[in-house]
């Protein structure tokens, strides 16, 4: 065996799945890095290198929070660096290089196979490349509608090359789950604006819901389908439910306060849209800063559940979240299996919810911690400086779930917490199991040690 065949050999054992998943997002969130740092991308000279490597982050891993003004201190050309970053970072470089050989007639590698069908199936299925292709094609058309119909409303406040520019960069953005807007103050100018709200979060919900859903509802509608899947069911069921939730509970709590004196539709559209927009989108039509602490605490809750697998959003999911109350809900009656809609669900997938809901707490907790070390208000006392505390934890819940809504802190942070906040926006757009499991090789026998029992509870 000569040293080129050992090399291949060593290569193909060590780049597993999850690590070339992996590795084409750092390696997008680099080039995207080195090409913001470059003349043509800033108006208003360089970016810093942390802060190039911020936007490019926030762009490829869809969370949409910037230590920048987008629509100011990028150029246009540095506008299209991040248009393309979310667009490749919402679907995956990968989705576009299976596409890309399938149209030149070329085959794909099993590990190519593996990563396609663990990124979009909840089941493996021989059409998946099919699917894939249906991904892309429903992707453009989706933006496509959003963007002539934001247009339509951008056009009367710009000339139609800046409202079609506009509407196109908002459209994608919110269809990927990103946030980043090129208006400052996000979408708050269009505060009451039916066709705006109800375009952008259509995009939002559409593009959270994951791939897989939208393919199974068509299909299902076409008569293609007899019946939707259990994950369909729950995705649906779910997002509906916290939708409904979300924006009962911001109206409560925000009914004397930021909804205080705007006209009924305004406070309708306003509830809505910031009971979508935290389940990983970023986008507001109101000041986050300005909400009461209920609201904070239920956005927050909302971004950590997130968007639903296979979707351009990060978070824990919301089957994750639905399987967590099923199991406790089973548990209470004395039911060790969880069964929903006549299915059982399978112990691996139980303890592999477990397993993520822990892991994305614990780095949650540790972000946090990081942000707060290093972060100000040290000279301050705790009573003076206790506000540090919900807005770094907002900003760290705001990355992992890639959802971009920030307390106005994202332009303060100094470079070790932007470093942080990096590490946690790629850690929630990849998974955090994903990045824990990349550092481990496959094949090692496990070995099956004598039961003994422990307390818990």
């Amino acid at each position: 065996m000569n040293r080129k065949s050992r090399i291949g050999i060593s290569l193909s054992r060590h780049l597993t799945p999850p690590r070339i998943f992996i590795l084409s997002f750092a390696l997008a969130i680099l080039i995207g890095a080195i090409l913001l740092r470059l003349p043509f991308a800033s108006d208003r000279g360089h970016l810093s290198f942390v802060d190039a490597l911020f936007s490019s982050a926030a762009a490829v891993c869809v969370t949409g929070l910037a230590v920048i003004d987008v629509g100011k201190d990028l150029s246009f050309p540095g506008q299209i660096v991040t248009l393309v970053l979310f667009q490749i970072g919402g679907l995956g470089i990968i989705t576009f290089s299976v596409v890309l050989f399938g149209l030149m007639g070329r085959g794909i590698s099993f590990k190519e196979r593996e990563i396609m069908q663990s990124t979009f199936l909840h089941t493996p299925r021989r059409d998946f490349i099919v699917i894939v292709k249906e991904v892309l094609r429903l992707t453009f058309i989706i933006e496509a509608v959003g963007t002539v119909l934001l247009f339509v409303r951008f056009a009367q406040d710009f000339p139609p090359a800046t409202a079609f520019f506009h509407a196109l960069y908002n459209a994608v953005s919110a269809f990927n789950n990103c946030g980043y807007s090129l208006f400052s103050d996000s979408l708050t100018a269009y505060r009451g604006d039916w066709i705006v709200n109800l375009t952008v979060m259509g995009l939002i919900v559409l593009g959270g819901i994951g791939f897989i859903v939208q393919h199974e509802v068509i299909a299902w509608r076409r008569g293609l389908q007899k019946r939707l899947s259990l994950h369909t069911k729950l995705v649906l069921l779910t997002t509906g439910a916290l939708i409904l939730a979300g924006a009962v509970l911001f109206y409560l709590f925000e009914a004397d306060h930021i909804l205080k004196g705007v006209s009924g539709p305004t406070q309708f559209l306003d509830s809505l849209f910031q009971s979508v927009t935290p389940r990983t989108a970023g986008f507001n039509t109101v000041a986050i800063g300005r909400l009461t602490n209920p609201t904070v605490l239920v956005m927050i809750i909302l971004m950590f559940i997130g968007a639903s697998p296979g979707s351009t959003g990060g978070g824990i999911k919301t089957t994750s979240f639905t399987l967590l109350l099923l199991m406790i809900w089973n548990r209470m009656k004395g039911r060790y299996h969880v069964n929903v809609f006549n299915r059982l669900i399978p112990r691996e997938i139980i303890g592999r919810t477990i397993a993520i809901i822990f892991a994305s707490a614990l780095s949650i907790g540790l972000i946090t911690s990081v942000l707060l070390f290093f972060g100000g208000g040290g000279d301050l006392p705790p009573e003076q400086s206790r506000h540090f505390f919900v807005e770094y934890l907002f900003e760290t819940v705001s990355a992992f779930g890639t959802v971009g809504l920030s307390m106005g802190i994202t332009p303060k942070l100094n470079d070790i917490q932007k470093l942080a906040i990096v590490l946690m926006m790629f850690a929630g757009r990849v998974g955090p199991l994903t990045l824990a499991f990349s550092w481990y090789l496959t094949g090692k026998k496990d070995i099956e040690y004598a039961e003994e029992s422990v307390m818990v509870g």
